[in-house]
């Protein structure tokens, strides 16, 4: 027989619910819940983020409240807002839950529709203690916030403190009721604004008791200001929390002094404590000042911590207009003290010293010191307010939530960044809200790993819930070590940031670029030109947009850093012309006001070379390489092979060559733009720049003729007729390309079995001419000129031979000249099979058995010797050109290479085309000398570096060093000279190259 499947209860049982207690099933029958019409009910109850806690102290309250029980249980069946709130607060406070069974009517308060405003709230405690129904103290020292209490007795704090804790238990049963039912969420500003209110309230109506005790006999004869700081002064106080205050009074005398005491101690005893240890000299100095003593000390003998404490001042009760006068006396100090003398690392050294008081074992769980915490938040919006906030009334807010949004609004944090601090610290700031509600005791502390129940109810009393890949406490979990880690990167990034220290340096005239003050900073940073300057900064901070306040932002620092290089005027021009450039590129700006490296680079890069800045315009991203990464500066992480795959990879998206080109083309302006970043920043040694200009020659020649071929066959329908190879000659087979050469090459071909070797020639001759003159159009870039004018019979010989035509040209009619530069040709393009059998012809010619023949010795050094009469160009200094001049690159490469004809034929390894490489095997065979192999090193890195500093320099190719002036000592710093003296550079170039002519003489000449 076959059972029918059981009915499933309609009332859920105590396991369904997620109640634990073994009383809980009877604390339900007690209640009148087990039971269809109890099923709403029950669910919320299951809702609370404890819900036996819930349970149990409803079994009490309901104890307590006898005969009035009915009228609860009827508003929790019907009222959802009351349930809310209620189960809420007894799942999440038992601090809460014991109030209510000792005063069991002040449930009520609960139903309350709207949280009392600021006003309502101080009238509610006067009352408390019968002082509102009083007019405010009169005589010549009442103020408007001044009352007499009618009760002042000892029962004035049980009376005052029961209302208080209606009222605070009204606003966290409001926080706590979406967790349980469908209410909204009070926003963490008004939960922190109504906190303060009350705490402004509380004190209102602790001095009223105070001014009943001490001054019973007549009107109080004394002006008293109380000045809320910290948390309570910027209207963002937690639930459990000392209040810090300040005392002002006149006079400040005995009678002052024992209202403040008074006040303190009845406050203390029925609200929280009251800490007055933000005073001058802290707990050792006068409870009570007058405004002048208060002035006195901050003027001659305050600390840095202490201007940050005021920022947060607010009075609060008392003689206002005294706390107004106290403010509006003080802020000007506070919106100064940026400009003391190590002020931003005396604040940074603070904030070090908090997270340091944390004990090892509490500093993953302290929510409000440890790493990524509260304070971090806070320090770094503070720090940022203080030294932005001299010149820039609108960072002239209290509430640290407000001021990030501040910040943001004007551009000295990024929107994102602020977005995400301000999601942080409000999350922390939630979970600390919580863990205090639960005893309402003062903590910042997380429960311990392994306390599992602890998570659990924090997460629940957090709204937190699964997310379907973990349970509550694990996304818990998961999201605190989320926030902390983003707190900790964001406050490292805003906190330590290298702007600060530079702007909180400069003069706030300059900050606000006044005419004559930016004139004069400017010629102080020794601009040649400010007026020219200052036109370039008026139409970069010009208008009222978020772009000109950050370049207002940051100018002040690139002024400075562009002050230290070799041409701050053009630097300044420069930096005008990328910034208009990239006006479209939202990233440019947040990345120089966020990234320090990233900006003193790149005014390095604008103030120090004219090659750079147009490169930069069309490969921005390259500024984004000048930050740091995990591994060193990120412009030195490039891998040569990646660039040349992402050349082919990026010209084969396009069958139109024209377009595969200008991909290609594209890649090697960022290329171009990194190198000689890296370059003009001293990241590269000469031979790495050499290298890796010739490694971005060879890709984007590989990716042309790769889609030249790859068209060409698309157009015949077929494949190509022949094999075809690219041979690099002079610098580009040596791999030793500066900024301003050409790519000499050698075409090749090689019909395939079966075609006409007319034809293909024919075909090969139109690649080279259309990969030639893809590369050649004009462009923006730095030109890509192909040159084969060292083919065979030079530029009146055909542009591409075959293998055979070649073999045989050179076997019968090789000049000196010719076999002379065939010792660099390498492959670099094309078929590379094709490429070596090429070599292997060669080979014989370029490396005669036995050695070069005098008689070629003495061509080669004839030729030389016109070289060095004719192509110098006329009004040359032969001193110091680099190129064709005494001891250059030319003399060096020409006597390396006669040591190659003459014994390579016996030394293998002068089969190399590089000529570093050469010397180092030269000295390594003992053919030369170590010390004039070492001068003939020198002298071509010192005219290869002087040369290469050039184009940078200047943004053209040339070869002749400028006189002393300022060009010199611009290419001075750029070729690595150590300091601006371009003379003293100049005299050790020419005595280097002096030096090596001698070898180069005795070697060469025979």
């Amino acid at each position: 027989m076959v059972r029918p499947p059981t009915a499933r209860s309609a009332v859920p049982g105590v396991g369904r619910l997620g109640l634990l207690e073994p009383t809980a099933a009877a604390s339900l029958r007690q209640l009148g819940w087990d039971n269809v019409d109890g099923v709403p009910v029950l669910w919320a109850l299951s809702r609370s983020p404890d819900a036996d806690l819930a349970l149990s102290t409803l079994v009490r309250l309901r104890e307590s409240l006898e005969d009035e029980w009915p009228e609860l249980d009827s508003a929790i069946r019907s009222d959802t807002t009351l349930r809310g709130r209620l189960f809420g607060l007894l799942g999440s406070s038992t601090a809460f839950g014991d109030h209510l069974v000792a005063v069991p009517a002040s449930w009520k308060v609960l139903r309350r529709n709207e949280l009392p405003g600021r006003d309502e709230l101080i009238a509610d405690l006067l009352d408390a203690v019968d002082a509102v129904d009083a007019e405010p103290e009169t005589g010549p020292d009442a103020g408007s916030m001044l009352f007499r209490a009618g009760i002042a007795g000892p029962e004035a704090v049980a009376l005052l403190r029961s209302r208080y804790r209606d009222q605070l238990m009204l606003l966290a049963a409001v926080d706590l009721a979406s967790t349980v039912e469908n209410e909204p969420v009070p926003p963490y500003l008004v939960v922190g604004r109504h906190l303060s209110d009350l705490a402004d309230a509380a004190l209102t109506a602790a001095l009223s008791v105070a001014v009943a005790r001490v001054c019973k006999n007549g009107p109080v004869p004394v002006r008293l200001a109380v000045i809320a700081m910290g948390k309570c002064g910027a209207r963002e106080l937690n639930y459990v929390s000392d209040v810090d205050v300040v005392f002002v009074a006149e006079p400040a005398d005995a009678t002052a002094t024992r209202l403040a005491a008074e006040m303190m101690s009845v406050a203390g005893s029925a609200f929280f404590e009251v800490d007055a240890a933000l005073r001058p000299e802290g707990k050792a100095g006068a409870l009570v000042r007058t405004l002048d003593s208060h002035l006195a000390y901050y003027k001659r003998w305050a600390r840095t911590w202490e201007f940050q404490a005021l920022l947060k001042n607010r009075p609060m009760t008392g003689d206002l207009e005294l706390g107004r006068q106290y403010r509006d006396a003080l802020m000007p100090m506070v919106w100064t003290a940026s400009e003391r003398p190590d002020f931003v690392a005396d604040v940074q050294a603070m904030r070090r010293r908090v997270e340091d008081l944390v004990p090892a074992d509490l500093r993953e769980r302290e929510l409000k010191l440890g790493a990524g915490s509260l304070r971090d938040v806070e320090f770094a919006v503070q720090l940022l307010q203080l030294v932005h906030g001299r010149v820039d009334e609108a960072l002239h807010v209290t509430n640290t939530v407000e001021a990030l949004a501040a910040l943001a609004a004007r551009g000295y944090v990024g929107r994102e960044d602020a977005a995400n601090l301000t999601a942080s610290y409000e999350f922390l700031r939630l979970l600390e809200h919580r863990l205090q509600l639960q005893r309402l005791k003062r903590t910042h502390t997380l429960p311990a790993a392994d306390d599992e129940e602890g998570m659990r109810w924090l997460a629940r009393a957090a709204h937190i819930r699964p997310d379907g890949r973990q349970d509550a406490v694990g996304v818990l979990d998961t999201d605190i070590r989320r926030n902390a880690v983003r707190v900790r990167r964001l406050h490292a990034k805003l906190f330590y940031r290298p702007l600060l220290d530079a702007v909180a340096r400069m003069d706030s005239d300059a900050l606000r670029l006044s005419p004559d003050a930016a004139v004069r900073q400017l010629a102080a940073l020794g601009y040649g030109a400010p007026a020219n300057a200052l036109g370039h900064l008026k139409a970069l901070t010009g208008g009222v947009s978020r772009k000109g306040r950050i370049q207002a932002l940051l100018l002040p620092t690139l002024l400075e850093w562009l002050g230290d290089t070799p041409n701050p005027d053009a630097g300044l021009l420069a930096y005008r012309r990328v910034s208009e450039g990239l006006d479209d590129q939202i990233w440019f700006l947040r990345e120089l006001r966020d990234e320090g490296a990233i900006a003193q680079r790149l005014m390095i890069v604008l103030g120090s070379s004219e090659y750079l800045p147009d490169l930069l315009i069309n490969a921005p991203d390259t500024i984004r390489m000048y930050a740091d990464g995990p591994g060193g500066p990120q412009l030195l992480s490039t891998n040569p092979e990646d660039v040349a795959r992402g050349m082919q990879t990026a010209a084969a998206r396009y069958d139109d060559p024209k377009r595969a080109v200008a991909a290609a083309r594209s890649l090697r302006r960022h290329e171009l733009a990194r190198v000689a970043s890296a370059d003009v920043l001293g990241m590269l040694d000469v031979p790495q720049v050499c290298a890796a200009l010739s490694s971005v020659w060879v890709a984007v020649l590989e990716a042309a003729l790769c889609a030249v071929i790859r068209a060409s066959e698309a157009e015949r329908g077929g494949p190509a007729p022949a094999d075809f190879a690219v041979i690099g000659m002079g610098r580009l087979g040596g791999m030793e390309l500066g900024y301003g050469s050409d790519a000499d090459v050698l075409f090749v071909c090689d019909p395939r079995p079966g075609e006409d070797e007319a034809t293909a020639v024919k075909w090969a001759n139109g690649i080279a001419e259309k990969v030639q003159r893809l590369l050649g159009a004009p462009s923006v870039d730095p030109p890509l000129q192909v040159d084969a004018g060292l083919r065979p019979e030079g530029r009146n010989g055909p542009l591409v031979r075959t293998l055979a035509a070649y073999q045989a040209y050179y076997a019968q009619w090789a000049q000196p000249w010719e076999v002379q530069a065939l010792l660099r040709a390498h492959q670099v393009a094309g078929d590379q099979d094709l490429g070596v059998r090429f070599l292997h012809v060669i080979d014989p010619i370029r490396y005669p058995t036995g050695g070069v023949s005098e008689e070629s010795v003495r061509e080669i050094r004839r030729i030389k010797a016109r070289v060095d009469s004719e192509r110098l160009p006329r009004g040359a200094n032969p001193s110091t050109h680099t190129k064709l001049g005494r001891g250059g690159l030319a003399d060096i490469e020409w006597t390396v290479q006669l040591l190659q004809l003459r014994h390579a034929h016996e030394v293998p390894a002068l089969h190399n085309t590089s000529t570093l490489q050469s010397l180092d095997v030269i000295e390594a065979e003992g053919i030369l000398e170590p010390e004039d192999v070492a001068l003939l090193r020198e002298s071509w890195i010192a005219a290869t570096a002087a040369r290469n500093a050039l184009v940078l320099v200047k943004g053209k190719p040339t070869d002749q060093l400028p006189g002393p002036g300022k060009l010199l000592s611009a290419v001075a710093r750029v070729a690595g000279w150590p300091n601006d003296d371009g003379s003293e550079f100049l005299d050790t170039y020419m005595r280097v190259t002096r030096r090596a002519k001698a070898v180069v003489e005795r070697v060469f000449g025979g």
